[in-house]
């Protein structure tokens, strides 16, 4: 009786099963507080949820507790190592409470934008409220903006994101519903 050998595995049928993600696919969450109820670091951990549930690797983390730029800004990203961490990364998800043209210029979400601009990774947004028309979308070269408030929404948002950079045609909530048969 001749044995059979085993073949490997297709590595893309392995990379979907294990949930891990392709090579290069790590993104760089930099999240801050949403209101009142939801910190940094909850924000940061339900957009990782999402992230990793939608096939991605588990993602690298910045917390900001201030919104704005300046120095403040300037020294958590020197000292976290923010550009060293974004030139590695596949994507930056910028996660905020608000994007409106009013609080954009002094804005850490205006700071980080531009500086995944200059280094080409493309950068996203999820925010509760978006007040950005096109063009300051475009002037902040994000890419995509998803709204979503509280920490299953962010899950839920994350997870349409990870489908985004996995290569899927867009968002599961943006997706026609197929209509029924009759």
């Amino acid at each position: 009786m001749a044995q059979r050998t085993r073949q490997p595995p297709d590595p893309v049928l392995r990379c979907a099963a294990t949930s891990a993600a392709p090579d290069g696919m790590t993104v760089l969450i930099a999240a801050s507080a949403q209101g009142a109820r939801l910190a940094p670091a909850a924000v940061a951990r339900a957009l990782a949820r999402g992230l990793e549930r939608g096939g991605l690797a588990p993602p690298k983390v910045l917390e900001l507790a201030d919104e704005r730029s300046g120095p403040g800004l300037d020294d958590v990203l020197q000292r976290e190592r923010f550009d060293a961490r974004l030139h590695i990364a596949r994507a930056l998800l910028i996660a905020t409470e608000e994007l409106s043209e009013r609080t954009l210029a002094d804005s850490a979400a205006f700071e980080l934008a531009t500086r995944a601009r200059q280094a080409g990774v493309p950068a996203y947004a999820v925010v509760a409220r978006s007040a950005l028309d096109a063009f300051d979308a475009r002037l902040l070269d994000l890419q995509l903006i998803l709204c979503a408030r509280g920490a299953s929404a962010l899950a839920r948002a994350a997870a349409d994101l990870a489908a985004v950079l996995l290569g899927a045609d867009e968002p599961s909530h943006r997706r026609p519903r197929p209509r029924p048969r009759l």
